[in-house]
């Protein structure tokens, strides 16, 4: 049976379009080398990433998973809660005196990390 780590972070306050840009990045690596290409990366979703893949090698590493053939089998970023826990609606005034209100977008990422086999 194929062992497989995971781990998963939920409201990251962030889009999932900022967040996909860079997990398609990383998609299908080796975890270490996703880990080093991220810490390289600008963009401000690269550092949610990066934890929750140490966090992911750390769940491989309780479950005695060899950490070295360890490569990311599954990654996504799916929309949270339409509203951002705690923070609520933002009010801005729209066209012809309406009210339009701020969307404070959400993201949960998961990762699945699986060991490849050797041929």
């Amino acid at each position: 049976m194929l062992e497989i780590a995971k781990a998963t972070a939920k409201h990251i306050p962030m889009t999932p379009l900022k967040v996909r840009r860079v997990i398609d990045a990383v998609r299908g690596m080796a975890a270490q080398s996703a880990l080093d290409a991220l810490s390289m990366m600008p963009q401000s979703a690269a550092v949610p990433v990066y934890k929750l893949i140490q966090s992911a090698v750390a769940n491989a590493d309780e479950k005695g998973l060899d950490i070295d053939s360890l490569y990311i089998a599954k990654i996504a970023a799916d929309d949270g809660p339409g509203v951002m826990p705690g923070k609520g609606w933002r009010a801005r005034w729209g066209s012809r005196g309406r009210y339009r209100p701020i969307r404070k977008r959400s993201s949960h990422i998961t990762v699945v990390l699986e060991e490849r086999l050797e041929a």
